[in-house]
């Protein structure tokens, strides 16, 4: 495995079904021993999790790491607030749009950069209802579309 080979882990499908993503950052993760092992083995979710910004630092929350069966005494809480490994020029760059209304931080992927677990978070706005038909109405289209290629070019 390079030292740039990405590997991914978990996606957030949702979050792109639910938001606007208007711009993404790359995050490291502040983990312990066996959570690493336990996200290489593929135990991670992030569906619930959301991310925030408090005190000049950022962290994401709900993000479950399942524990490690080899671990024992050195799992920590599954559930445990985790915080994000950013530069101080982008926590101020992400604090300042999340003071606009409407947007928010959502964590879209979790993958191995070489040997480092890297969490992909995006600024987003929120879909209002009929953006989300919108959303739905494309995909049907896209899949109505590649199906008549397929039959016709047979």
């Amino acid at each position: 495995m390079g030292k740039d080979s990405i590997r991914l882990i978990a996606n957030n499908k949702k979050a792109y079904f639910d938001y606007f993503i208007e711009s993404k950052y790359e995050a490291g993760i502040a983990l312990h021993g066996t959570e690493v092992k336990s996200i290489r083995m593929g135990h991670v979710s992030i569906k619930e999790s959301y991310v925030r910004v408090e005190n000049g630092q950022v962290y994401v929350y709900g993000m479950h790491i399942s524990p490690y069966e080899k671990g024992n005494i050195f799992n920590r809480d599954p559930m445990r607030v985790k915080k994000l490994l950013l530069n101080r020029f982008e926590i101020n760059k992400i604090g300042g749009q999340l003071q606009t209304k409407g947007y928010t931080l959502v964590p879209l992927q979790v993958y191995l950069k070489g040997n480092l677990v890297k969490l992909e978070i995006g600024l987003a706005r929120g879909k209002k209802l009929y953006d989300k038909r919108d959303s739905i109405q494309k995909k049907d289209l896209d899949r109505e579309q590649r199906r008549e290629f397929r039959e016709n070019n047979k």
